[in-house]
């Protein structure tokens, strides 16, 4: 697909890896829809790369439609990037007591059935658009972490909620294969984002010295590069890329 003059949404783009996105599709000519709830950010963002914005709760299914029509009042619909989630942090049994049941059901619903949301939603726009010379007619793209197959202590939510994502992505594209669709996930490592950020230096440091190379922390450019990639390469369909310098994650 070429990304120039088509329509894109990037849910959480009004920061971290979804704002790098957001930037990287409009400086290749196309069209974003920044769907998010920090809405003084978003905005911001929208109006510096000539996009829109939309105030969206990932899982709310009146937010996300509204998010979808925007894109679609725009021109063709062609790529969604699901990039909003949250990342708590709770062990099963803690100094007070069990796990939050509340916490748990929040992390799934917003990072596993919101990013659903997300798809079924955009799926259902692209699927009425004109294919492309190849048949294609649009390309999802999640993004999962590397907490899904190494959680840590700590990570039980956050590490089901992105297995979740992991685990779906193949009956998706299989699901969509008919309709010209494309799915895919991206599982980043330890990037450097606003919630990595909000941590001391040297906790930052010491993570970035345990990816094996390069050693440093994954940046919002590194993995905008490899949603160009998959949206430009017709043949990935159905797979989680790990993003994360070959780093695998000890227990804590």
């Amino acid at each position: 697909m070429d990304i120039k003059g088509k329509v894109f949404i990037v849910t959480g783009g009004a920061s971290g890896l979804g704002e790098g996105t957001a930037r990287m599709l409009s400086a290749q000519g196309g069209t974003v829809v920044i769907a998010d709830m920090q809405a003084e950010k978003g905005e911001a963002v929208a109006r510096e790369i000539g996009g829109a914005f939309v105030a969206c709760d990932v899982s709310n299914e009146d937010d996300g439609r509204a998010a979808v029509d925007k894109a679609v009042s725009l021109g063709k619909l062609m790529g969604l990037v699901n990039c909003a989630g949250i990342a708590p942090a709770e062990k099963t049994v803690g100094k007070n007591g069990a796990h939050a049941l509340g916490l748990f059901s929040k992390t799934i619903t917003v990072n596993l059935i919101g990013s659903f949301n997300m798809i079924r939603l955009a799926a259902e726009a692209m699927s009425k658009n004109e294919p492309e010379a190849t048949g294609e007619r649009g390309v999802l793209i999640s993004t999962a972490s590397v907490a899904a197959y190494d959680g840590q202590i700590g990570q039980a939510a956050y590490a089901a909620s992105k297995g979740g994502v992991v685990g779906m992505t193949l009956p998706i594209a299989r699901d969509l294969a008919r309709n010209g669709i494309r799915n895919m996930t991206i599982a980043p490592g330890i990037f450097g984002t606003p919630m990595l950020f909000g941590m001391p230096q040297e906790v930052q440091d010491a993570l970035a010295a345990g990816v094996p190379f390069p050693s440093r922390l994954g940046t919002p450019q590194d993995y905008a590069k490899l949603v160009k990639h998959i949206f430009e390469n017709d043949m990935l369909n159905g797979e989680v890329i790990r993003l994360d310098g070959a780093i695998r994650l000890a227990p804590r």
